[in-house]
């Protein structure tokens, strides 16, 4: 089973946002990621951005590729256009959906193993070319479908389920955001509600490629090799007709702490991560000082939150191409083929 359906029941007392919706009107379907996961953290946080923002879910679409988080969209926002397109291929899609209508709010979802590694190029040019569009990234830093494995994001000496070391370095993706052009970038810990909220709706709000780096804690893989509880040490003492999975439920990671602190999160696997939350008066316009500041903080094993970058007079690539004001699904054939004078005329402006 793929999906459950979600019964449309109401409560008289839910609050109605500006444009007559309640928070339920923007949830999807019933989520079937592991009871605890960081992702359905994720999709409650773009839930709660966009009814606060007063988005009509239809005028949203949202995109996705290949992975546990690819699988989210279906989870929020009901109502919304979507789809869901092969592994690391969902920029360039998204890239042509915004190019043939630019009314529509455009909303990239995607993991580290969709984005870092296969789609790492897809990535780099969505965000030099300053699509206009939310890019999240549910960052697990394993390939949670596939059992386990190192993501590109891992850190070098993490350790995998089996006890095995990554020997590896991390691809940074808020560092390649910056260096490529990206106008908003920020991450935050899935666990996170009033950060990350506000962070969504910044992104939401920006006029140009944002882009967000989420922590989503994997609660799958958090069985170590040598422990009698294992599933692995069960499966070879079992004599069973039949192989089953079965994930322990697992209580979801929240935090909360203040501005300019630092905060040690302990994940499912007894593994600790330490988040940096941005100083008030950071300043997050400088694109050589944020990078500068993240990777000194990363060197001390640090992961620093916040909105790290911003360029408030940012432009889009429908600025850059100079297209049609209008959506270019909606012209007519006319326009969209001028003819063959037409042609001659521009053909004749480049000899």
């Amino acid at each position: 089973m793929t999906w459950i359906a979600k019964p449309k029941l109401h409560h008289p007392s839910l609050q109605h946002n500006a444009v007559g919706y309640t928070r339920r009107d923007y949830e999807g379907k019933i989520s079937t990621l592991c009871a605890g996961c960081g992702h359905d953290s994720i999709s409650a946080a773009i839930i709660q951005a966009c009814w606060e923002l007063d988005i009509e879910p239809h005028r949203v679409a949202k995109l996705s590729g290949i992975g546990c988080s690819s699988k989210t969209p279906d989870y929020f926002l009901g109502a919304s256009h979507g789809f869901n397109t092969v592994h690391g291929r969902m920029p360039s899609v998204l890239t042509g959906a915004n190019l043939a209508n630019r009314d529509l709010l455009y909303m990239g979802v995607s993991g580290d193993g969709d984005s870092a590694s296969i789609g790492l190029g897809q990535f780099a040019h969505a965000m030099r070319r300053g699509v206009n569009m939310v890019y999240i990234v549910e960052n697990n830093r394993v390939y949670g479908l596939t059992k386990g494995q190192f993501s590109a994001t891992a850190d070098r000496g993490s350790k995998s389920k089996k006890g095995v070391l990554n020997p590896d370095s991390p691809v940074d993706l808020i560092g390649l955001a910056m260096q490529l052009g990206a106008t908003y970038v920020a991450r935050s810990f899935s666990g996170d509600k009033t950060q990350l909220v506000p962070l969504i709706k910044g992104a939401i709000r920006h006029g140009g490629a944002a882009f967000i780096d989420v922590i989503s804690p994997c609660v799958a893989f958090n069985n170590h090799a040598g422990s009698t509880k294992s599933y692995d040490y069960v499966r070879d003492h079992n004599e069973a007709v039949s192989r089953i999975d079965f994930i322990a439920t697992r209580e979801e990671i929240t935090t909360e702490y203040a501005a300019g602190s630092v905060i040690e999160v302990e994940q499912h696997d007894g593994m600790t991560l330490r988040l940096r939350k941005l100083h008030d008066d950071y300043d997050p316009t400088d694109r050589v000082s944020a990078m500068n500041y993240v990777q000194a903080h990363q060197a001390k094993g640090e992961v620093v939150t916040g909105l790290l970058y911003v360029e408030s007079d940012a432009t889009d690539l429908h600025a850059a191409l100079n297209t049609s004001a209008k959506p270019l699904n909606s012209l007519g054939p006319d326009p969209l083929c001028p003819g063959a004078q037409a042609l001659e005329k521009i053909n004749a402006s480049l000899r």
